[in-house]
């Protein structure tokens, strides 16, 4: 009884962002505000096409449709609760809030991680395997490789919550932060974190290392497929296309890693929120461009979304 009292004495957080001056509080809510519509925007515009056209339902355009929608949500359960604060000039989200935040946040941002990883290996069985793709990557297949990611990504998120859910709040509720997450959270409690900080690494080291080595050597394998194309355009085009999807995951990974793998000493208010801007608005809203923008066939399809007539690809 005296643990369910202690962390109720604690109801609510408060977010404390980045600024309190009046005029950077405006500038930050128009940037933000403009980078989450066009993420919103971007990422259902991806969806819409690829649902409306035949010609995309590949399991390349599923697994890319599907990471469009967690792009739209993982933003979605930071961004709008940090615009509303700064309109309201509140800071506060209640504890049961914080908690659902965080729970969400982690499992949009892990099934991130393994639609980036399941898109890698969708790349390299294309190309490297292209005999056995309609085999391997299957209806069924594709449909049994997103529950693995939703189930995975939903236990982790729920373990860290029901671990933090133990813990005790009674040192403060200011969080140096503009969303409720786990580092900050871990970092406010006066009960011993130890079970949580060794849950932090070993699950954070399978959701992001995990997905991450599957990333390269998918990619290995693809850049050594592509040296031995004879045509010289072909691996241009394919070592761009490579290029742009590396860049969005180093960004991504190399964030998120910094703020969940390395050890509590090294974690500071200023760094972290950077560095979360990174993997929580900045690739949600790069992705629609350089995964879909670029490309000739998802061009075509958001034409014919939009009733314009489509540009073969030769001419584009």
């Amino acid at each position: 009884m005296g643990r369910t009292e202690a962390n109720r004495s604690v109801t609510e957080f408060l977010l404390l962002g980045f600024s309190e001056s009046a005029e950077q509080q405006l500038l930050l809510f128009s940037v933000f505000l403009g980078m989450y519509l066009v993420t919103v925007t971007g990422n259902l515009l991806i969806i819409l096409a690829i649902d409306a056209d035949p010609h995309l339902h590949t399991p390349m355009y599923f697994f890319l449709a599907n990471l469009s929608f967690a792009d739209a949500c993982f933003s979605s359960t930071t961004i709008p609760k940090m615009l509303v604060n700064i309109q309201t000039q509140s800071q506060t989200i209640s504890y049961q809030g914080c908690l659902a935040q965080m729970h969400f946040f982690m499992t949009f941002g892990a099934l991130d991680d393994f639609l980036l990883g399941v898109m890698a290996y969708d790349r390299y069985v294309a190309i490297c395997r292209p005999l056995h793709y309609s085999t391997l990557m299957s209806p069924g297949m594709c449909l049994v490789l997103l529950a693995v990611c939703w189930v995975l990504t939903t236990l982790a998120a729920l373990l860290h919550t029901l671990l933090m859910a133990r813990l005790s709040f009674c040192a403060g509720n200011a969080i140096h932060h503009f969303f409720c997450d786990v580092v900050p959270l871990l970092q406010l409690s006066c009960s011993d974190t130890g079970t949580n900080q060794v849950a932090l690494f070993i699950v954070g080291s399978m959701i992001l290392t995990g997905p991450l080595s599957l990333i390269l050597l998918s990619y290995a394998r693809i850049i050594s497929t592509i040296l031995r194309v004879p045509s010289a355009s072909g691996r241009q085009k394919a070592f761009s296309t490579c290029g742009s999807h590396l860049t969005v995951v180093f960004l991504f990974y190399g964030a998120a890693i910094g703020v969940y793998l390395c050890p509590p000493s090294s974690h500071s208010g200023g760094k972290d929120r950077v560095a979360a801007i990174f993997y929580t608005v900045v690739t949600p809203m790069l992705n629609p461009f350089i995964y879909s923008l670029r490309n000739n066939d998802m061009k075509s399809a958001l034409r014919r979304l939009f009733g314009a007539p489509a540009i073969s690809s030769q001419r584009i």
